[in-house]
């Protein structure tokens, strides 16, 4: 009887914690599939589905979950409204409508990141700065985008405007740099156009520089509005280590590292080859990657603004003196696509360029094992996957994959 009170007891500690870790928005919001689901049976059900998707192409080692897997969201987006009876509101989307959920405390968002845009949301009714009205194409303030350094701490943070003049700019920044000094840069982005796109094209830093810097294995990165980068710093540590040691340099390879963003990962892993070809569509990632590898005093590598599938296809083409280079082939090609995953253009070029190693990184394990049966079939042995956990309380599984060429 004892016993039984006593496994009562527990279970009812269960329960109530459970309970306290249900978000309250989490049936209007629609972003965290998983919330008030305890966090072990969360990482079961994304290790069962990456054993669904790939397991039967490799081994598929246990998933990298966090000690602490609230507020690790250090980018936060805000979209900014009027609710019905007039008061400023500022959250998301509600799932699958442009109705606007208001949201004070996210708990998978940067913490101080939500009392930022809570704040902002109590100066514009003094700054009389009207939320811009989706339906007319009126008003001012669209979005608040803030990003934050995990380990340096720095705060950036950018206000989407409908048009380029923000009434009493100075007296603005003064205000809410009182309320939070912590705050290193101010950016002012421009967003005329009726589009569902967050940011606009034009953007001017109206306190600080206009970027953050924020350090990730050992290197330091700036980051600018546009800029992409892991939104959880902590888990990328783990998915960029678990993928440079997948690549298996010896300080003799050439790695191309495609989709390369702001050159994290080929930076990562530059020490430890010959030589790194970051190419990346996006120019403004480009010119903070060129930056970044300064910042980093790494000289054995070079960005390319291009496709990467159509820059990897010339290589294979012209192996003598393909993109200004002289040296012939490809190590290691690093992919990390969109979560559709590599088109067949891509994948063939990658088959073309023949690598004795890929490191493939994914954000959808359905797309991942698509894209690995076309490699798997066309000379490539896939070795092994590890998942690992960069979006707790949601449905989305990052996994590494280590993939080589047969008969090297």
């Amino acid at each position: 009887m004892k016993e039984q009170k006593e496994h009562q007891t527990i279970e009812k500690e269960k329960n109530k914690k459970n309970t306290a870790d249900f978000c309250p928005y989490a049936k209007k919001c629609g972003g965290c599939d998983y919330q008030g689901m305890p966090y072990e049976k969360q990482l079961k059900k994304k290790q069962d589905f990456v054993r669904k998707n790939v397991g039967d192409l490799c081994k598929v080692h246990p998933i990298i979950g966090m000690d602490n897997p609230f507020h690790y969201r250090n980018k936060v987006h805000a979209v900014f409204d009027i609710a019905k009876g007039g008061t400023i509101i500022s959250g998301v989307y509600r799932a699958g409508t442009h109705e606007v959920v208001n949201i004070d405390d996210c708990r998978i968002e940067d913490e101080k990141a939500d009392a930022i845009i809570r704040d902002i949301r109590g100066l514009l009714r003094s700054f009389k700065i009207k939320t811009y009205d989706e339906d007319t194409g009126y008003g001012l303030l669209r979005h608040v985008l803030i990003r934050r350094g995990f380990s340096s701490g720095e705060i950036m943070v950018v206000l989407v405007l409908g048009s380029p003049i923000l009434p009493s700019k100075n007296n603005f920044v003064k205000a809410l740099r009182k309320l939070h000094p912590e705050i290193t840069t101010i950016v002012i982005n421009i967003n005329e156009k009726r589009t569902s796109m967050v940011l606009g094209e034009r953007e001017t830093a109206i306190y600080g520089k206009g970027y953050i810097e924020d350090t990730l294995c050992g290197c330091t990165f700036r980051i600018s509005p546009k800029s992409f980068y892991q939104v959880n710093p902590v888990q990328t540590e783990a998915l960029y280590r678990t993928a440079v040691a997948y690549a298996g340099l010896t300080g003799k390879e050439r790695i191309v590292d495609a989709y390369c963003g702001i050159g994290t990962l080929g930076i990562i892993a530059a020490p430890y080859a010959k030589e790194v070809l970051g190419v990346e569509l996006n120019k403004d990632a480009v010119r903070d990657a060129v930056i970044n590898a300064k910042r980093n005093n790494i000289k054995n590598i070079r960005f390319y603004q291009a496709d990467a599938g159509m820059f990897m296809t010339g290589m294979a083409k012209e192996p003598g003196e393909r993109n200004g280079s002289n040296a012939a082939g490809a190590d290691v090609v690093f992919m990390d696509p969109p979560r559709a995953g590599s088109d067949e253009a891509f994948l063939s070029s990658v088959v073309k360029l023949a690598p004795k190693k890929v490191v493939y990184i994914s954000c959808n394990p359905e797309t991942l094992a698509r894209d690995l049966r076309y490699l798997a079939k066309r000379g490539y042995e896939v070795k092994e996957c590890q998942p690992v956990d960069m979006f707790p309380f949601t449905g989305h599984t990052e996994c590494v994959v280590g993939i080589q060429r047969k008969h090297i």
